[in-house]
């Protein structure tokens, strides 16, 4: 009776364990399911996600592009940003995001973005990031520009397919004139 006692004690001890380590797994791979942190700005690989091992892809494999309305701003003027795959024919989608709006003369973090329900901005740093993980075909952002100050504007960051796959300092284009 005592072996049969240990069996069945070890058994569930090792379904208990079996259970702990897929519950930390999952954890794991989900990262941040309500975008970057606040310290993304200025930690040692700036802009980049902190996932462990993972590393940025190669830029020429991006399938994603992130557009701005126009490169020039004058006093709070609102610039539309758009993140979306380069292939408007495939389903590709994104999980995450985080955008910085740059000063283009000084390379200084400059204006502020408009929070919205799937967003969640970082105005230590003029950012914008994911506020959920859901896979997303695109993004529309907004940006205001600082209210003192006209100039040039680019926008730089990163786009998550998913934990392990992502791509860093991309730097956005500017939207063709029609």
């Amino acid at each position: 009776m005592a072996s049969l006692v240990n069996w069945y004690c070890n058994r569930r001890l090792v379904q208990a364990t079996c259970s702990l380590l897929l519950l930390q797994l999952l954890v794991g791979v989900t990262g941040f399911p309500d975008g970057a942190p606040a310290d993304t700005c200025v930690k040692q690989r700036a802009n980049q996600p902190n996932h462990g091992k993972a590393r940025s892809q190669p830029a020429h494999t991006n399938p994603f592009e992130v557009v701005a309305s126009t490169q020039t701003y004058h006093p709070g003027q609102e610039v539309s940003v758009v993140i979306y795959p380069q292939d408007q024919h495939a389903t590709k989608t994104f999980r995450g995001f985080f955008l910085q709006a740059r000063d283009a003369n000084s390379n200084e973090w400059i204006g502020e973005w408009v929070q919205s329900d799937n967003t969640k901005t970082i105005p230590e740093c003029s950012a914008i990031t994911h506020s959920d993980n859901r896979d997303k075909l695109g993004a529309k952002l907004i940006w205001k520009a600082p209210q003192n100050k006209r100039g040039n504007v680019y926008f730089t960051g990163t786009v998550l397919q998913d934990y392990g796959n992502f791509w860093s300092e991309i730097v956005g284009k500017v939207q063709a004139e029609s």
